[in-house]
């Protein structure tokens, strides 16, 4: 027979070795006792709440699964193979120590709705832990910006120089992109938290259940309306693996510029000897292996997307052994995603600017060109005539290896006469930047009162 099994009563034979290894979840589905045991134990309460069992026997179900969730933390218990998964082995180690009245726990429940629970409430509880990360990133994104106010810096488009902006806007943007992805992330929670406790295994149950009584215990904000949904929905890990995915790739640009702002062809930056790493081989080396490692590992968020993705497209309603894959992915990406932002926030905070080799950037890469063109729109040229006119300087510029700020005034009349001196100011870096108002604009003005509003959130 298929000895020790929950479900053996059926089953003649002794489960091959093979299959028991190979189905087994027990490895890495250890990580859920916390939220399996906090749902068997509200499960309890509402048994003997509903008098289903003798409440007395429920208050001795609850309190032994406490003791057992005290044991597991402190080492005492050991797992394996033959326990198959974490709702078993809880179960097993219940009736060990209360007896026969353990083996009612199951009353009115089924593994299927019983790790659907479990599932949402560790999703409910990596994403309170993630949103914490995403405040602290957040909020030094936000102190590096006030510090580093006035820094001016190239901004980039098709990574070429572009127009200038203040190097704390420029941070700004990832304090955007961060809060889109906390909004991501509190989406996926809300939808993680909602009960299929009650559905059974796909039908419901004969047992006069309160299904809202549970969610209640468990801080859920409802319950599941379809049994077969229930048991068979894993959306809500898929929203939770593409957010993690989104932050990742937001992460994996930030790295990105950390790598190569911080080489010597660009010298914009300097990262701590703490987060770098040397050579084997070449004694001069600094490498910056944390953005690098956080650039890497995005892949990992993005194939466990899709592996979560693929396993659900073609299984029919409603629970399949299938689903018992959607685990490994979710727990691989919620460790990705907080190492990530704790690598980030280090980043942030230990950057060292180099203030004078972004302002020279400026001035080498025709930067103000756009203004120039601006400032001959402002004379009544259109601004097709002015742009093909400053494109014109600028290959001159190019020919003779100079920059705007080099050009005589009467280098600069001999492209358009309603050039004036006023120009000077017009093709300014500080004035370029300055006149930059619009809302959500590089204007110094617009990126203080941001700050302002972050400050105040």
């Amino acid at each position: 027979m298929a000895k020790n099994k929950a479900w053996g009563g059926r089953f003649g034979d002794r489960t091959d070795r093979f299959v028991e290894e190979f189905t087994a979840s027990i490895p890495f589905d250890i990580l859920l006792y916390r939220q399996d045991i906090a749902g068997s134990i509200a499960h309890a309460r509402m048994l003997g709440k509903q008098k289903i069992i003798p409440r007395k026997e429920a208050d001795r179900i609850a309190s032994a699964l406490s003791a057992i969730r005290e044991e597991i933390e402190s080492g005492k218990i050991s797992f394996d193979l033959s326990q198959e998964d974490i709702h078993m082995a809880v179960e097993r180690r219940l009736i060990r120590k209360v007896g026969k009245i353990g083996g009612k726990l199951h009353t009115g429940r089924s593994r299927n709705d019983q790790v659907a629970l479990d599932l949402r409430l560790y999703l409910r509880d990596e994403i309170d832990e993630i949103l914490i990360l995403f405040s602290k990133v957040k909020e030094r994104v936000r102190l590096r910006a006030e510090e580093l106010f006035g820094v001016v810096m190239p901004g980039y488009t098709h990574v070429q120089r572009a127009q200038p902006v203040l190097l704390s806007h420029y941070l700004l943007a990832y304090h955007e992109m961060f809060g889109r992805d906390e909004d991501r992330f509190r989406d996926a929670r809300r939808r993680a938290n909602v009960s299929p406790l009650g559905a059974g295994a796909l039908a419901g149950t004969t047992f006069p259940l309160d299904r809202e009584f549970v969610a209640g215990e468990l801080g859920m904000e409802g319950v599941c309306e379809n049994s077969i949904d229930a048991v068979s929905d894993r959306d809500f890990a898929a929203d939770f693996l593409y957010a993690c995915a989104v932050t990742l790739m937001h992460l994996s640009r930030f790295s990105e510029e950390m790598v190569y702002w911080s080489s010597a062809e660009f010298g914009f930056l300097s990262l701590p000897d703490s987060l770098c790493t040397g050579s084997s081989i070449m004694p001069q080396k600094r490498n910056p292996d944390v953005p690098e490692l956080i650039r890497g590992k995005t892949g990992r968020c993005y194939g466990n997307l899709l592996n979560l993705l693929t396993i659900m497209k073609g299984l029919p309603l409603s629970y399949n052994r299938d689903m018992q894959e959607d685990k490994e992915p979710v727990f691989d990406s919620a460790r990705t995603v907080k190492e990530s932002l704790i690598g980030a926030a280090l980043l942030i905070q230990g950057m060292v600017v180099n203030e004078e080799r972004m302002r020279t950037a400026c001035d080498d890469g025709f930067l103000t060109a756009t203004d120039l063109a601006d400032y001959l729109a402002r004379k009544g040229v259109p601004f097709r005539k002015a742009h093909e006119i400053t494109g014109r300087i600028v290959r001159y510029c190019e020919e003779n290896r100079k920059r705007l700020k080099d050009l005589s005034l009467k280098e600069l009349r001999s492209f358009h006469p309603r050039i004036g001196e006023d120009v000077r100011d017009a093709i300014s870096l500080s004035h370029s930047v300055r006149l930059r108002k619009t809302r959500g604009g590089t204007g110094p003005e617009k990126v203080r009162n941001r700050l302002e509003e972050l400050k105040k959130k």
